[in-house]
């Protein structure tokens, strides 16, 4: 046998042991409108997936679509079962319909939806197959958390910005609100905050311009809920001596303006899908619920930038959450913060101007 025959034997041998009998990859992980590396939701999850890869050697192939609409993510998937994916994880309330479609349409895979529930266009029939798990946080209390240690760390004028006013972002949104005026209650002063939904979750010169008008009327803190968005806000805090809390992940290293994050455990929670699938318990056909008292969210401190709130401070109100002690009110009907009832806080809603 000559050796440009053993070469191409070789390579079939190694084609075979990479891609599993002729199945391309296992995991296919499949973004919104952003990418894997935007610094929020996308990048928390698939540090998940790139954990679980790492650990046990299962190759994970990253899809990004052509746009944000039901049709792309479907292609895509369709795309990722045709390369062979075993499960298939979508971050986002923006995969809803499309995961509803899907695990219909390709039973024999399994699906983890984070932050949302499958749903038709109608909205009208939530059934949710065994192949698949939606995996829901508790938005209303990690905002909690970051509107009471806004307040508790000496600030009285925040800002709200997110990316829409769909169910997640209004539940971060008002659990700011009560989380500020419960501190604000325990401080006895007054607190005020500014709230806006910026309708995009990418950077915009609109968001930044109204973020540093904030900034120079006095606002002192901007909680930026919203993805890649959140960023325009950086930018405005840069230039204007201005404070903000990110979202989803630990967002510290995109600036030091960031004094910390109301985050979702969103890589422990895609972890733990990914093992469920692969020893055999894996939970669909119900909505799994991520809150403070399973370590589903939380408030990071190791790379805070507080002036004074302390790890015994957050310690102490985060047991109050995670016991049940405090449970914020997380209805998103309104969304426009009129149906709060706020004792020591005033809250002014905004609509952007995209003019």
């Amino acid at each position: 046998m000559n050796k440009k025959m053993l070469n191409v034997i070789a390579f079939m041998l190694m084609a075979f042991a990479l891609t599993g009998c002729g199945k391309g990859i296992d995991i296919a992980f499949v973004t919104d409108m952003g990418t894997v590396s935007d610094g929020s939701f996308n990048q928390g999850a698939y540090e998940g997936v790139t954990r679980f890869t790492e650990e046990t050697g299962k190759i994970c192939k990253v899809y990004e679509p052509d746009g944000a609409s039901t049709d792309a993510y479907l292609k895509n998937i369709k795309a990722a079962v045709k390369d062979g994916a075993e499960v298939i994880v979508c971050p986002g309330v923006l995969f809803e319909e499309a995961i509803y479609t899907a695990q219909k349409k390709y039973p024999k895979v399994e699906f983890i939806l984070l932050d949302g529930e499958p749903h038709n266009a109608s909205g009208d029939d939530f059934t949710i197959k065994d192949n698949t798990m939606p995996v829901m946080f508790s938005e209303e209390q990690a905002g909690f958390l970051a509107g009471y240690s806004a307040v508790r760390d000496g600030n009285t004028e925040l800002g709200f910005v997110g990316g829409t006013n769909q169910d997640s972002i209004v539940q971060f949104g008002y659990g700011f609100i009560q989380g500020a005026d419960y501190a604000a209650i325990e401080r006895g002063v007054n607190v005020t905050i500014k709230y806006c939904y910026a309708n995009t979750f990418l950077e915009s010169d609109e968001v930044k311009n109204m973020a540093a008008a904030w900034y120079r009327g006095g606002t002192q803190v901007i909680f930026a809920c919203g993805g890649a968005m959140g960023r325009s806000v950086i930018s405005a805090a840069e230039e204007n001596d201005g404070k903000v809390i990110g979202v989803d992940i630990d967002q510290s290293s995109l600036s030091e303006t960031v004094i910390t994050s109301a985050e979702k455990m969103l890589a422990n929670s895609v972890y733990m899908g990914l093992s469920n699938y692969y020893n055999g318990t894996f939970e669909g056909g119900k909505v799994y619920e991520m809150n403070a008292s399973n370590g589903g969210i939380a408030l990071e401190m190791e790379n805070s930038r507080f002036d004074t709130f302390s790890e015994v401070e957050y310690g102490t109100i985060f047991s109050l959450l995670a016991s049940g002690r405090i449970v914020p009110y997380s209805t998103t009907s309104y969304g426009n913060t009129s149906d709060l009832e706020l004792i020591n806080t005033e809250v002014y809603y905004l609509e952007l101007s995209n003019g």
